[in-house]
């Protein structure tokens, strides 16, 4: 998981918000914090667009699928990475400080923490229904280097210096999930680039990041929004991390083959999309491009291999347990209860998860990416998932829905 390009002005504003604004997977605060956009006098400001309210009704344990049956110690990990940020806020702050007494190794206890601290409530759509698309993402490894050569021609950005990145919850509180992003042209704020024009031009020239030996595995990377790297040059291996995103919407490549007639929906998946890509090199930036989103990395030491990514939570990922949830929704960090079935299969899938992530392409109430881990089974599986699925988010006690 969001994507802005925006004016400061009220019609350019509404016209980005109205074009898809959004926010993407594993966003962080830009480095040395974000930029407050210009108070306006209150009478002066444009009227704020409001963020939809999901429909959550409040429900009992007995009442969803799967519950029983599922290894809540195996959840218990990530509710606590989750804790380290919720403890903070009033609501969480009496669950997660009793977590701590809690015993991990206790399943019988751990169950009776969740049921006596929470009230699951299930997600309905705006349209009412209760079911909606699950996919999976994970953490790939590429090949590369640090310097240009031999076959490691396609490079990986830092953010360049001129991208600016707008936080919106200065002006309206209510739009805290949103950003803007652009760049300045004669006092102006315009829309930054797109992924062709910055391929086109040199504007991120002396940017360079790393280096990667495939296109299409670069590509991807952006897709999942942060992976490892082993480099050649340097015997090591290196996690590249999202820095920042040039503000347009995340348009599928798979949907743009198959709106093209290349292949049909239930075709399309990362694995057939690589193949398709290799088969047609004349038409390669054609399809990449199709994508006008393009994403800034950053790179971090790999300190633990068997800890995952930072998610947009700001806490690492735990394999199979996270996934990333459209914040307009849902509340960041919550345990949400998934029922949906195992990819390409109709085998179920039931288990806690913990909301720890964000998407470009997560937007909706009932939506989820579920985030496999990392390697090459990994992205198998992620690479395959493209579910139908139903949503419990459990909320304290004190902040259940009436």
């Amino acid at each position: 998981m969001s994507f802005f390009r925006c004016s400061l002005s009220h019609s350019l504003l509404m016209l980005a918000l109205l074009a898809g604004c959004s926010t993407t997977k594993r966003e962080l605060p830009a480095p040395g914090g974000t930029i407050p956009p210009p108070a306006a006098p209150a009478a002066t400001r444009p009227p704020p667009v409001a963020p939809a309210a999901a429909t959550l009704r409040p429900t009992t344990f007995a009442a969803v699928p799967g519950w029983t049956q599922d290894d809540l110690r195996e959840a218990w990990p990530a509710f606590r990475a989750s804790c380290d940020v919720l403890i903070k806020k009033p609501d969480w702050k009496e669950a997660c400080t009793l977590a701590r007494d809690v015993s991990p190794a206790d399943a019988r206890a751990v169950r009776q923490f969740f049921e006596s601290m929470f009230v699951p409530h299930q997600v309905f759509n705006a349209d009412g229904t209760d079911q909606g698309l699950v996919t999976g993402y994970y953490e790939p490894l590429l090949r590369g280097a640090r310097k240009r050569s031999g076959v490691y021609q396609t490079p990986l950005y830092r953010a360049p210096d001129d991208l600016l990145n707008v936080d919106l919850a200065g002006v309206y509180p209510e739009l805290k999930s949103l950003r803007l992003r652009g760049r300045m042209v004669a006092n102006k704020v315009v829309p930054y680039w797109t992924r062709a024009e910055l391929m086109q031009g040199d504007t991120l020239a002396g940017r360079e990041l790393l280096w990667v030996d495939d296109p299409i595995d670069a590509f991807f990377l952006q897709v999942q929004g942060s992976g490892r790297v082993q480099l050649a040059d340097a015997h090591e291996t290196v996690r590249v991390s999202y820095a920042d995103q040039n503000g347009h919407p995340y348009k599928s490549i798979g949907r743009y083959l198959v709106d093209h007639g290349e292949m049909t929906l239930e075709q399309a998946s990362a694995q057939s999309i690589k193949a398709w890509y290799a088969a047609h090199p004349a038409r390669q930036q054609e399809l990449l491009n199709a994508n006008p989103s393009y994403v800034f990395f950053r790179e971090e030491k790999l300190a633990d291999p068997n800890r995952g990514p930072k998610g947009s939570l700001g806490v690492p990922l735990t394999p199979q347990r996270s996934i990333a949830i459209d914040t307009q929704f849902l509340p960041l960090g919550a345990p949400v209860f998934l029922s949906t079935t195992q990819p390409n299969s109709e085998t179920a899938l039931q288990r806690l998860m913990l909301a720890q992530d964000t998407g470009g392409a997560i937007r909706n109430a009932v939506r989820a990416d579920f985030f496999w881990g990392f390697g090459a089974l990994a992205g198998e599986q992620a690479g395959r998932m493209k579910q139908r699925g139903m949503m419990w988010v459990l909320l304290p006690r004190s902040a259940a829905v009436r």
